[in-house]
């Protein structure tokens, strides 16, 4: 599905070029001008992706998972033509802010001895774990005998012992990941590299900086870091 600012004759133009690449593009909103993004609910979307920092920002307010794409990230690798790969950030991603929140206040150590205290509690969801489980209803309906799968990751920054609890709550949503990352605050882009993303959410700048040079990236404007 395309959402766009563009007007309806110029939609025309949208879905021939979509032809021409070969991308199966069946619907299209056009509203000349006007944000896009109050259609995902009729439109059943599970993400919105825009280079539009406010029509995002409106869309995650909105409860929809949201991500502006970073225009300057490396093509997709195309070694992995069999399998859609999907790469997430953990804290203001798929879980809450709660525990950035206080990194954020009272630096490393405070943020490690809460995670360890709280670990068996799990985090409040974030902004994208309504798209992780519909990446796993696909897995699961598709089963084993098809053409094109999906692999998920979690690439955070966290770190023994605060991973306990990121993993704890992903068995309490009865969600999981293919592979998991807690990288201690090392280089993400050198690990998503690895990985060979065909897209990565994450809410810093910075992150993202780095992950753009692995894969397709897109920023979420959520949480204590993009207050």
């Amino acid at each position: 599905m395309i959402l766009s600012k563009n007007d309806p004759v110029s939609g025309l133009r949208v879905f021939r070029s979509a032809e021409r690449a070969g991308l199966r593009l069946e619907r299209g909103v056009f509203t000349r001008g006007r944000s896009p993004w109050r259609y995902l609910d009729a439109l059943h979307a599970n993400l919105f992706l825009s280079a539009n920092e406010r029509d995002v920002t409106s869309a995650l307010e909105a409860r929809f998972p949201a991500a502006r794409v970073v225009l300057e990230s490396a093509r997709a690798a195309e070694r992995n033509a069999d399998e859609v790969r999907i790469a997430f950030d953990g804290d203001a991603v798929l879980f809450s802010d709660e525990a950035e929140r206080i990194f954020q206040r009272d630096g490393l150590d405070a943020f490690t001895r809460h995670e360890a205290v709280h670990a068996l509690r799990p985090l409040p969801p974030g902004p994208f774990k309504p798209l992780l489980e519909a990446l796993q209803r696909l897995q699961s309906a598709a089963g084993t005998d098809v053409p094109m799968r999906i692999r998920t990751a979690l690439v955070t920054a966290r770190s023994a012992p605060a991973h306990e609890r990121a993993v704890r709550t992903l068995i309490d949503w009865n969600i999981a990941v293919d592979e998991a990352m807690f990288l201690g605050g090392l280089d993400k882009g050198a690990f998503l590299k690895e990985f060979e993303p065909d897209f990565f959410f994450d809410d810093q700048t910075g992150h993202c900086r780095s992950a753009a040079t692995a894969g397709p990236t897109g920023h979420v404007a959520s949480g204590i870091a993009n207050a």
